[in-house]
Formats: structure tokens, sequence, C-alpha cells
């Protein structure tokens, strides 16, 4: 018994209450004959494997494909590999797992994996059939002979579970909520694996190819919630946006991913900029200066990366604004023209002008309305230019403010020196008067100078001077 086998039973018992240690002799057995003697058995045994099948595909487990050393977690391999995964010296192999993956089949549980990806009905249709249109693929891979005959063998192929596309794609729905603009719902296939896959699956799994292929299909097919041509994705509004792709879309997709493809690039620069400023630091405290102007050359190259990249940005970002703005002004030319032809419509309603003048001067009063409004929508459509006078103007207002800031408080530092040296000879004029006055109490009759007395006339003759 392999460790990995070991770890895909220990990993279901943790996490798969049906796969309790009492019940696996059960689930490990051949239940082929319950299903007339005891029919809640048999179903009981069949929803743990489907419900095991499906957790072991999506944590990863499962042994993926033969082609791949990634593993699928939307599509289950079936072959003796599996078989040996689930076998354990105490229990022994399975004996009635083919047979649980026919049951699933045939209950579109599990559904082939080509016909899952060349059927055009939905899989919720109810012509749809594993027999349809690629039932040849079927007998191809042996599936055909597999459905027909007892079910004790594992069929080798590989099989959605349609359980972990559904969640996923009822994940995919929840996240995409707040995406209104075209602009934020259109990516490259790429792009959009990138942006959704910590979303769709949990505990840092990645989506293989596969994967996203099945998941792709199934949103677009099954769920209607994009639009897929095998190279861009457009996430549907629901608002009565026409379907299918155009070549508009196409091109946003692009702009989008080249421009977070250069956004990442920017971080990188920036904090490459940053280790190689620290690093000649470095040398230069510990005086290499070899080092040290190595440093400074590679970071003055990536500097001058980093700036052609933010202008490159800056371009691209540009471009994303007028195409938004193009796609804004589609959709307003669209409600125009629909009010113009509910204009027409309510024209056509009045029946003539005999009689009716009010009903006319309310309508041209509307209509003059309309294009009013039209004139603004189409000034407010304008490109956006951007000053660059009037920016420079405000980096130097910025600069101007930082130095005003730099003399306050250099002249509250001055003023705080000047407060304090008054203080000190406040107290020194203070301890002069003091002296002073010790000094009158001597008698006239027996002057004294002393010490003290001499220090108090210094001090007044210099402030006499002063």
């Amino acid at each position: 018994m392999s460790q990995k086998s070991q770890s895909l039973l220990d990993y279901l018992v943790e996490n798969e209450p049906s796969f309790r240690k009492a019940r696996l002799p059960a689930l490990y057995s051949s239940f082929a004959a319950q299903r007339t003697l005891n029919p809640d058995g048999y179903a009981a045994n069949l929803s743990a494997w489907r419900r095991a099948l499906a957790k072991v595909a999506k944590s990863g487990l499962a042994p993926p494909p033969t082609s791949s050393s990634k593993p699928s977690l939307f599509v289950l391999n079936t072959d003796e590999r599996l078989v040996s995964a689930f076998e354990t010296k105490q229990y022994g192999r399975p004996l009635s797992l083919g047979l649980v993956i026919k049951e699933a089949v045939e209950n579109k549980e599990l559904v082939p994996l080509r016909n899952f990806l060349e059927q055009k009905e939905s899989i919720y249709s109810r012509s749809w059939s594993v027999w349809g249109l690629a039932g040849w693929v079927l007998k191809t891979a042996g599936v055909t002979d597999f459905l027909k005959g007892s079910g004790d063998k594992v069929p080798k192929g590989q099989f959605v579970v349609v359980e972990n596309v559904e969640g996923a794609g009822k994940a995919f729905g929840d996240g995409i909520k707040n995406k209104e603009r075209r602009f934020e719902r259109t990516f490259t296939r790429a792009h959009f694996a990138k942006v959704f896959n910590d979303q769709l699956v949990e505990g840092g799994s990645e989506l293989s190819d596969t994967d996203m292929d099945v998941l792709l299909v199934f949103l677009a097919r099954d769920k209607q919630m994009i639009d897929y041509d095998g190279k861009t994705v457009k996430i549907r509004d629901g608002e009565g946006e026409p379907e299918g792709l155009t070549d508009e879309d196409a091109s946003i997709a692009q702009l989008k991913e080249l421009l977070a493809s250069l956004t990442h690039q920017t971080l990188l620069l920036s904090k490459r900029v940053e280790e190689l400023g620290a690093q000649a630091k470095e040398a230069v405290t510990k005086q290499n200066r070899v080092a040290a102007l190595a440093a400074l050359k590679s970071k003055k190259l990536a500097e001058q990366t980093l700036e052609k990249r933010y202008a490159t940005v800056n371009q691209l970002e540009q471009v994303q604004t007028q195409l938004e703005q193009a796609s804004d002004n589609v959709q307003i030319v669209k409600v125009m023209e629909s009010s113009s032809d509910a204009l027409k419509s309510l024209t056509a309603k009045v029946g003539g002008v005999e009689g009716v003048e009010e009903v006319v001067d309310r309508l041209r009063e509307q209509m003059a309305d309309a294009d009013e409004v039209g004139k603004i929508l189409a000034e407010a459509s304008g490109t956006t230019v951007l000053d660059e006078g009037e920016i420079d103007d405000e980096l130097a207002e910025m600069e101007r403010q930082e130095k005003e800031k730099d003399r306050k408080k250099v002249e509250e530092k001055q003023q705080r020196e000047a407060e304090e040296r008054a203080k000190e000879e406040q107290k020194e004029a203070e301890d002069l008067r003091k002296k002073l006055e010790a000094i009158g109490e001597v008698p006239d009759s027996a002057p004294v100078k002393d010490k003290e007395t001499d220090e108090a006339e210094a001090i007044m003759g210099r402030l006499t001077l002063g």
C-alpha cells in the first residue's frame, strides 16, 4: 500500500461524513446484489461513493491524467490508478467502484469529457444524453461496452464531475454581481483564468487547462452567463445586450490583458529599484566602491525601464478611456434612436393637428428637451485631455507648501530658543536685584566692598551699556 493511497482514504475519513470507519467494509464490498435485496443500503452506498469521488477530485488528490502531472479538479480520470489509490491492506480494493461510475454516468453526475466539450445542447436539456452526437466517442473509449455490461470493471476514461463544475459556476456568479461596465466584463482566456482562479477554487489550488475549458463551456452553454469563442470571454450583463462577441470585444480583452501585464511589471521594477538602492547604500557603508557603482548602474537602468513602462501604461489607460467612452456613446445613440422611435409613435397616435394643438405643443416641448439632452450628452462625451501645465502647477504648489511647512518649523524653533534666552536673562536680572538689595542693607559708615559687590557693579555696568 502506497502512502498516497493511504492518504487518499484518510482524507475521505476526515472530510466525508459518509466514509466513517464503521462503514468502510460495506463501502469496499461488492454491493450490486443490494439493488434488489436492500435498495436503501444500495442507494446509500452509491451516494457515499459519488460524494467521495467529487470531493477527491476537487481536493486534487485524485490521480492526474497520464498526459499531465497537474491534477484536474473538475475531471475524474478513471483507470487502474484510481482503483489503486483507494486500495488498502485492511479493506482491499473497492469492488463496486465500476458500478458507482456506471450509475453516475447514467444519472449525468459524471459526463465523458469529450462528450461534454463537444455537445451543443445543454446538459440540463431533456434531450441531452451520453448517447447523443458524440456517442461514437464513447464507443471508441470503451465506455459503451462498460455501460452495457455488469459494471464491475472500472472504465478507462475521463469524466467531468458535474457537482464540482456547478459549485465553481455558483462561486463565479456570486463574484460578478458588481461588474457592470463592458471593460470590466471582457477578458482573454488567459487573463480570465488569472483573475478568477482564486475565486473559483479553495486552498490555493489552481485550475488546469482542461478544468478551464470545462468551466468556460459550462458557463457559456449551460448557464448562459458568458459569451466565449475559445479566445475571448465576455460576461453577459443581463440587460438586453446582444449575444455573441465582436472584434471590439477581442480588442478590449487584449488591451486589458496587456495593461494588467505592464502594471505587474511596474510593480516588480519598482521593487527592483528599491532593492538596488539598498544594495548601493550597503556597499557605500562597507566602503565597497565597485559594488556601489554596479548597484547604482543597475538601479539607473531599472529606473529608465520603469519610466518607459509607466509611459506605456499611461498611453494604454488613455486608450482604455477612449474605448469606454466610445462604447458609452454607442449605448447613448441606441437610447436616442429608441427615444426617437417612441416620439414618432406618440406623434402618430395624436391623430392630426386639428383640435389637438395643446398635445402638439407639449410634444414639441418634449422634443426640444430631448434635443437639448442629446447636445449635453454629446458635449459631455468628448475625450478628456490632460493639461500637463496644470499638473506641473499642482506639483509646484505641493512643493511650495512643503517648503512653507519647513520654514515655519525653523521659525518656531528660533522663537522657542529666543524665549528660553529671555527667561535666562530675566532670571539673571532677578538674581542681580536680590544681590543689590542685600548690598543696600550694609551700613554707610562701614562701607565694605567685597567680591559680591564688585560682581554686582560689573553686572550693572553691562546692563547700563546694554
